[in-house]
C-alpha cells in the first residue's frame, strides 16, 4: 500500500432518474442549469442511444444498454450532477434516510423559510416544513425529486459553527 496521499477533488453525482426531462425542469427549479446535454464518455446524449462499451463494463450495466442523460450545475463549481435516464425495466425506488449508503444531497441555502415556501407553492413534495435543531446550529427541510430522491436543503448559522471549531 502506498503512503501517497490520494489527490482527488469533487466531479460529479449521479442521479438516475425515469423522466429525464420531467427531472430537468426539477432540477432547474432548484436553480441548476444545463451544463452538458448529455454525458459524452458515456456516449450519451438527450436522446435514448446505447451506451458505450466501456461504459457498460465501468457501470455493471447490461450489454446493450440505453439512455439518455444531461449534465446540470449549480452555480460554475463542482460537484456537478448527471441525470440519468436508463430502459431498464428493474429500478428500485430510492433509498430513504434510515437506509445504508448516500440517501440525500444537500444543497445549501441563505433563506431556507423562503425556498420552502416558493418550492412548495411549486408543488414539491418535503417530508416536513423547516426545522431547527435544539442548539440553533441549522434549520433543514428536505424535499424528494420527481423519482423520489431526497434533497436537504440547509441554512446554517455561520456563527455558532465557527464556535464548534475553537
Amino acid at each position: 500500500m502506498s503512503d501517497q496521499t490520494p489527490t482527488f477533488s469533487w466531479g460529479h453525482i449521479n442521479i438516475n432518474v425515469t423522466d429525464l426531462d420531467r427531472s430537468i425542469a426539477f432540477y432547474e427549479m432548484l436553480g441548476f442549469e444545463a451544463y452538458v446535454p448529455g454525458i459524452p464518455y458515456l456516449g450519451l446524449t438527450q436522446t435514448m442511444g446505447e451506451v458505450e462499451p466501456s461504459g457498460v463494463t465501468a457501470l455493471g450495466l447490461p450489454t446493450g444498454a440505453k439512455g439518455r442523460a444531461c449534465i446540470m450545475q449549480l452555480g460554475r463549481g463542482y460537484p456537478k450532477i448527471d441525470l440519468t435516464e436508463l430502459d431498464s425495466d428493474a429500478q428500485a425506488a430510492p433509498l430513504c434516510n434510515s437506509d445504508t449508503g448516500i440517501v440525500r444531497l444537500c444543497l445549501a441555502t441563505g433563506d431556507l423559510v423562503a425556498d420552502y415556501e416558493r418550492l412548495s407553492a411549486l408543488g414539491v413534495a418535503f417530508l416536513s416544513p423547516p426545522q431547527t435543531d435544539s442548539r440553533g446550529l441549522a434549520q433543514i427541510a428536505v424535499c424528494s425529486d420527481p423519482d423520489g430522491a431526497l434533497i436537504e436543503l440547509i441554512q446554517i448559522d455561520r456563527a455558532k459553527w465557527a464556535a464548534l471549531r475553537e
